[in-house]
């Protein structure tokens, strides 16, 4: 056994503790049959942790996400005891800003990498859709989206004269710097996928608002001067609220999908219905140094403390950073596992039985907890 991987998780609030519970039992089992040991250390934060020290993480949690081989996010956000929403900072940010916002900019996490996928077993949200009407096969698809900028770079502000807001403004920016290093991680990430599931070809969507919008125009201009390298992938520019439907409608035609930061945060929230929702739906925000994995449910805070909630996500988050950290690591016995428990969550699925009732409804609805075991058993059998 070498020397400890070194993991960061930030549970945060409600439903993000407890799946991230679910991720540190399937890095023990991990740990346990590859012999690669983990050293997990673990930083509270979120809203509750606001309410109770003034902070939405403790001091030093930057320093040592940044020293960390990679971490894993539960979710943020808690209710303000006062009403009106989630807590929120005196700087207006809601509390939970720093592990999540913060290290995406700190860390320079510049792609944010959601795989879409439709496990065979797992009905699409689509209201009154059987499942019969759905292959899972036609979905099977990765968006990569600029994590840095955009209307979130905090660029803004409000006009309150007298003390009554009359005007806010938030300036959306887009840069050729940013555009490039997404762009260039779409091509290349087309390259060793096996095409959409249409037609089979290797193709990259550039998500934008070119007709309207001129840093689309600069994004667009930016994805054809890359692309002209790649004469093996298909170039695809597509208007984003086009794009809103035909996802929904011909969900087979796309591969790749590539787009800013704002739109890349709508579509692939739209996209989780293609996968049976958001306790399906994982996010990997990454840089060339780093890496934050985490499922993209929220907190659910009446949800939470009752072991119901689907942990899949966190786990194929899991999954996600064991093989991004394997190749970083020298460790292949790291991908081989993150292999391993996507094959565990896929077997499951296909059994239909342990699952929350996200997937089959609360009559046959089993604990997070039981999930959780029954892909541990079939982890055992895989590694």
């Amino acid at each position: 056994m070498g020397t400890a991987h070194s993991i960061v998780v930030l549970p945060g609030d409600g439903a993000g503790v407890e799946v991230a519970a679910q991720a540190r039992r399937v890095l023990e089992a991990v740990s346990a049959r590859t012999g690669e040991a983990f050293a997990i250390e673990e930083i509270p934060c979120g809203g509750r942790y606001f309410l109770e020290h003034g902070r939405d993480w403790p001091e030093g949690s930057d320093e040592r996400c940044r020293a960390a081989d990679v971490i894993l996010l539960g979710a943020v956000g808690w209710p303000d005891p006062k009403g009106g929403g989630p807590v929120t900072m005196p700087d207006g940010k809601m509390a939970g800003w720093s592990p999540v916002i913060g290290n995406r900019t700190r860390l320079d996490l510049y792609a944010n990498i959601r795989p879409v996928k439709l496990y065979p077993g797992v009905r699409t949200r689509i209201s009154g859709a059987p499942m019969s009407v759905w292959k899972p096969e036609n979905v099977d698809m990765v968006f990569i989206r600029e994590n840095t900028e955009d209307l979130y770079t905090g660029m803004g502000g409000v006009l309150a004269p007298g003390g009554k807001e009359v005007l806010a403004t938030d300036t959306r920016v887009i840069t050729r710097a940013a555009s490039e290093r997404v762009i260039r991680l779409a091509f290349e990430l087309a390259r060793k996928r096996n095409g959409a599931p249409k037609d089979g070809k290797k193709r990259v969507t550039a998500i934008v608002k070119n007709n309207v919008l001129e840093g689309c125009r600069l994004f667009t201009r930016v994805f054809l001067e890359l692309g002209a390298a790649y004469p093996d992938v298909e170039k695809d520019v597509a208007i984003v609220d086009a794009v809103t439907q035909w996802l929904i409608t011909q969900p087979e035609h796309y591969d790749v999908l590539v787009t800013t930061n704002m739109f890349g945060d709508i579509l692939t929230d739209l996209a989780s219905v293609l996968q049976g929702g958001m306790g399906m739906a994982v996010g990997c925000n990454v840089g060339d140094d780093h890496g934050m994995f985490e499922p993209i449910h929220g907190s659910a805070p009446k949800e939470a403390g009752q072991d119901k909630l689907n942990p899949m996500a966190m786990i194929l988050a899991t999954a996600e950073a064991l093989r991004w950290l394997a190749p970083r690591k020298g460790a292949p016995a790291l991908g081989r596992a993150g292999d391993a428990i996507e094959e565990a969550v896929r077997r499951v699925l296909a059994q239909g039985r342990p699952l929350t009732f996200d997937l089959v409804g609360a009559e046959h609805a089993a604990r997070m907890s039981a999930v959780t075991t029954a892909l541990l058993d079939e982890l055992d059998t895989l590694l």
